[in-house]
């Protein structure tokens, strides 16, 4: 049985924690602020109050945080795990962060001998539940070939599109292609339903149609019922991921018009204290309704 440790315990990090326990192997997390903590310990996971308690006894460290500040200060702070993790261990950022950080991190851990791998998921609470999600990783190839079937214990298309920060990369322009289609959806269901047509109807035809697409199929329920309390992706941290897009492509100096304006909306989205709700409550500043 191996150790694997997991940071962040949320409704991503949960899913996963049960599928490696179910896998066997035996798991440490660390979040004081996991709603999910007695199920898993009744599950068999140890909740401790510091990562760097257990860094050193595993050989596999997931992060599943919500921010880049958050996991660089799990890494690098005063308890951070970089100090005492093992040389030949393996760490992975499941979470979404920017592409020059973790191409940063990945230097640091490859100086200390550690495999870093950038694998950003996709699918939601669901997927980590069912050991499902699509992971995008990035990263020196021979490390990935040798993490792959770790991975499949909580993913199922594992997919490699190459080195240190390419994860990421796909990652934040997926997030930004759901983005703009999730508001693109709120704004032709308007249209449709000030025409006189039920917007069942209009995403009924859609999904027949050339504009078939899997947003549709992931959020749709939450824009034709207006009830953005079933959080499926906070908007908090779509928006977050948006501003980490612009900010990449700031550096590249590529024009984002239409991205430019997708990230608008978030933000007034955000501004509008709906940061805790459904990424689709865009919706609601689409309608200009905003309450």
């Amino acid at each position: 049985m191996r150790n694997v440790g997991v940071i962040g315990c949320g409704a991503m990090g949960k899913g996963m924690v049960r599928n490696l326990l179910k896998a066997g192997y035996f798991v440490y997390v660390c979040d004081e602020h996991s709603l999910y903590r007695q199920e898993l310990e009744l599950a068999g996971a140890v909740f401790m109050q510091n990562a760097a308690l257990f860094a050193e006894k595993v050989d596999h460290l997931l992060f599943s945080l919500p921010s880049p500040t958050i996991l660089q200060e799990a890494l690098f702070g005063d308890s951070g795990v970089l100090k005492q993790i093992r040389s030949g261990s393996a760490i992975f950022d499941m979470g979404t962060t920017d592409v020059k950080t973790t191409r940063r991190i990945h230097a640091l851990c490859a100086a200390k001998g550690i495999r870093y791998l950038d694998c950003p998921v996709s699918g939601g609470p669901a997927g980590a539940d069912a050991g499902t999600l699509t992971i995008m990783v990035g990263g020196n190839e021979v490390d990935f070939l040798t993490e792959k079937p770790f991975l499949h214990v909580v993913g199922e298309n594992v997919i490699y599109v190459g080195s240190s920060g390419a994860g990421q990369t796909v990652k934040l322009c997926n997030n930004m292609i759901v983005a703009g289609i999730t508001s693109l959806l709120s704004e032709t269901m308007i249209a449709a339903e000030q025409e006189g047509v039920a917007p069942q109807v209009l995403f009924d035809i859609i999904q027949q149609s050339s504009g078939h697409n899997r947003v549709v199929d992931v959020f749709g329920s939450n824009l034709l019922e207006k009830s953005f309390d079933q959080v499926l992706f906070y908007l908090g941290h779509m928006a977050k991921d948006l501003e980490l897009y612009m900010d990449m492509s700031r550096e590249q100096h590529t024009p984002q018009p239409t991205a430019s304006v997708v990230n608008q909306l978030y933000r007034a989205a955000l501004q509008q204290k709906k940061g805790k709700l459904d990424s689709t409550a865009v919706y609601s500043v689409i309608s200009n309704k905003g309450e």
